[in-house]
């Protein structure tokens, strides 16, 4: 169970795992009565077999436990799923957690055999009357009796329940339709004339009319109970597969962590650890929690997070992530979140709400489902009487209303939406984006521009080297060594950036032989013998140098293009300008490409000049440029594209990205970017590659066309199957098998997200 509580509102948010449903009709009566309690709202999952309830805090847990166990189900919070190190109510995916599956599904699968055992043999005989030897019709009644009694008891038990609370589930129809077709079949043999020795009859998919003396519906009775615990058990099954990719999430996380207390090592379990705790990373561990490294290197590779396949350098000072594999060194972490505020938690965290949202078109079918059931009875009601009436006869009759009440079950209705959120959200989670809440999906269909920040977004958000201009009779090999040599022994970005991009270039740097740090000006030093300055162009004019006509263009050149000029001198002569500047990431350009075939125009929005911005643009392929927008107006901005009649999506990362990203119509947060972010966007984003963006956008816009064809088919499937029913063209087992396969096989269509496949490297 998660509480929080909102200050002003004073209300707190609690999970509770619901028992007992066992279809939409079930989960949508729960939350009618859990929503006429004052100061709740709560929304109840099929699916998860969750409910999401915000309530007054002077309301009790136990006060909406007593309200849903008064309504014939069980309440409880949920069973542990820890992540170790996530915390947070996640509790323990461990290796039980199959067998504790495979426990819940064991007594439907002993009910499902026996049931297809039974059915089989009794089904055969009624359809081929050859095989239909003396007193065949007594093996049928013995073989059925198990099956509409011990196979089919979890539908009379539900139904009674519900009947008892003046309601009518999906379950009403099952156990309504078999145990009539059971009833008759044993009137018939007992006091009409289907017991007499040698009697035989066909089996037909059409109702043949007669006075239902000698008529036997066991093979329907037992054929339907056999039919929908199939599809039971496989709904029961793929919604433990659906969900797989949260609860791989969850396992992430390491089990144990080694900290040092009192200058010992002590083995403790990670949800244990509290922050300020300092524990020890060997070669080949899961970091157990985020934190700090605060002694010893090494490559840490985040793969299994992000998605990124190069290990990443790390030293002191440096952060890293919970459940993060240690691929080199030994580290000494200084844990600085644990529980429910480490990433991973968080991101279980958004894959879970999202599992138990409902969207719009959820909502709607399951008002269907909690009405459908009454109708259908009414329906079956008004079937028997309109062939009574007509003259068709008792047996016609009867026959009609049973398929009539088998044909409606509502189950595909209910699965619909879940299992397709489900799949879609987990299969986004193991690709790094997590989908926020439902409602995301709908938008994502209609947006039509993409707002792009520029800083970590497009670009690196770190300084590069870009280019290099030499003086005549300077090689440019010669002009890094130096100045990256002297640029290495700082720590401003701009020097960093030239130390790295010397490095790279021209391999090991000399040490310099001196070294003076010049606030606001440069650094200046020796270097291999040289007297060399790297800086402003003022720096130089202190020593009287000034600069080549040469570099001067490329200077003013490289200003006025928004990047920084750094100019580099020995010896008296200036040699050198470097460009430095925030470098355009790699797969921006093709990112950019791909929104495009989406359907998407993409803006750029920075605070940068526009001269930056414009370059940038032109990298990656943009056309439409806003720049130099103030944090606070970037949200001006997007409402006057949506005052345009734009639907816009935003991608930002940064604290003065979160209020556009809660105003466009969508907001993607690169999960590289700030808390602020993440919280204010629908998607995450955990890699920080912008190609991610179109892949999140095609994920969520493949799982609402998977949400609406599961719709369309269970509502045409219903309305279409419906009438052949009461028409008496249906027999009961046949729509039985029929229903049956519309719940499978919405839940397989659902199941089909699991081979999405993202487009990004």
């Amino acid at each position: 169970m998660t509480t929080t509580t909102t200050d002003t509102a004073r209300h707190s948010r609690v999970e509770l795992a619901i028992g007992g449903m066992t279809c939409a009709s079930c989960a949508a009566r729960v939350e009618k009565k859990l929503n006429r309690m004052d100061g709740v709202t709560a929304t109840v999952n099929y699916a998860t077999e969750k409910a999401q309830i915000t309530h007054r805090e002077d309301i009790a847990v136990a006060e909406l436990i007593a309200t849903v166990e008064a309504t014939g189900y069980t309440a409880a919070p949920p069973a542990p799923v820890r992540a170790a190190g996530a915390g947070g109510g996640h509790g323990e995916a461990g290796a039980g957690e199959g067998a504790e599956g495979d426990e819940e599904l064991r007594p439907l699968r002993q009910r499902l055999v026996t049931a297809v055992l039974l059915a089989v043999p009794v089904v055969l005989l009624a359809m081929v009357p050859a095989w239909q030897f003396t007193y065949w019709q007594w093996l049928s009644l013995t073989l059925t009796a198990p099956v509409v009694t011990y196979a089919a008891w979890p539908f009379h038990r539900a139904a009674w329940t519900n009947a008892r609370h003046g309601a009518a589930t999906m379950d009403t129809l099952i156990s309504v339709g078999t145990s009539a077709a059971f009833a008759w079949s044993v009137w018939a043999l007992f006091f009409g004339s289907a017991g007499m020795p040698g009697m035989t009859h066909g089996f037909e998919l059409t109702i043949a009319r007669g006075d239902g003396a000698g008529n036997l519906y066991l093979e329907a009775a037992a054929g339907v109970t056999a039919f929908v615990l199939a599809g039971r058990y496989f709904e029961a099954r793929s919604k433990r597969r659906a969900g797989a990719a949260l609860k791989a999430l969850l396992e992430l996380g390491a089990k144990e962590v080694t900290v040092l207390r009192d200058g010992r090592e002590e083995s403790i379990r990670t949800e244990d650890l509290v922050v300020g705790d300092r524990f020890v990373v060997r070669p080949g561990e899961k970091i157990a929690t985020d934190g700090t490294v605060v002694e010893g290197g090494s490559a840490v590779d985040a793969s299994m997070l992000t998605g990124e396949s190069v290990p990443v350098e790390v030293g002191v000072g440096d952060t890293v992530t919970g459940a993060t594999l240690n691929a080199g060194g030994r580290l000494v972490v200084a844990a600085t979140r644990v529980g429910a505020d480490t990433q991973l938690a968080r991101m279980a965290r958004l894959v879970e709400d999202a599992q138990n949202g409902k969207a719009a078109a959820q909502r709607l079918a399951d008002r269907i489902s909690a009405v459908f059931v009454p109708v259908v009875i009414a329906l079956a009601l008004g079937t028997l009487g309109f062939w009574l009436i007509s003259g068709a006869g008792l047996t016609a009759a009867f026959t009609a209303a049973v398929a009539v009440l088998i044909i409606a079950c509502p189950c595909a209705l209910g699965l619909a939406t879940p299992t397709a959120l489900m799949v879609g959200t987990g299969r986004g989670a193991q690709l790094g984006i997590l989908i926020k809440g439902p409602e995301v999906l709908e938008t994502t269909r209609k947006v039509d521009t993409i707002v792009l920040d520029k800083t970590g977004t497009v670009t690196t958000g770190r300084m590069a080297l870009r280019h290099v201009h030499t003086a005549q009779g300077t090689s440019e090999a010669e002009a890094l060594r130096l100045a990256g040599a002297l640029e290495h022994a700082s720590e401003h970005p701009i020097a960093r950036a030239v130390a790295a991009g010397a490095a790279t270039r021209t391999g090991t740097l000399p040490v310099p032989e001196d070294f003076v740090n010049l606030p606001g000006r440069g650094v200046q030093g020796v270097v291999e013998g040289h007297a060399v300055l790297v800086g402003r162009e003022k720096l130089l004019a202190e020593w009287a140098i000034a600069l080549p006509a040469g570099l001067e263009r490329a200077k003013t050149a490289a200003e006025a293009a928004g990047r920084t000029a750094v100019v580099v001198a020995w010896d008296g002569e200036a040699r050198a300008v470097l460009e430095v500047a925030d470098a355009v990431k790699e797969t921006s350009a093709e990112a950019v490409d791909r929104l495009r075939a989406l359907g998407l125009t993409p803006i750029l929005l920075t605070g940068d000049n526009r001269a930056v911005a414009e370059a940038v643009a032109a990298e990656v392929g943009i056309d439409e440029v806003i720049a130099e927008v103030l944090p606070q107006d970037k949200v001006d901005v997007v409402k006057r594209l949506q005052g345009e009649g734009r639907v816009v999506a935003m991608v930002g990362d940064g604290v003065n990205d979160a209020a556009a990203l809660a105003q466009a119509d969508l907001g993607l947060a690169m999960g590289t970017g700030t808390d602020a972010a993440i919280e204010a966007g629908d998607l995450t984003l955990v890699r920080g590659d912008l190609r991610v963006a179109a892949d999140a956008i095609r994920l969520a816009r493949r799982t609402l066309g998977t949400i609406r064809s599961n719709l369309f088919w269970a509502f045409a499937y219903n309305v279409a199957a419906l009438p052949l029913a009461a028409s008496g063209l249906l027999n009961p087992m046949i729509a039985g098998a029929a229903m049956a396969f519309s719940s499978v096989f919405v839940v397989g269509n659902s199941l089909r997200l699991r081979r999405f496949r993202a487009m990004g490297g």
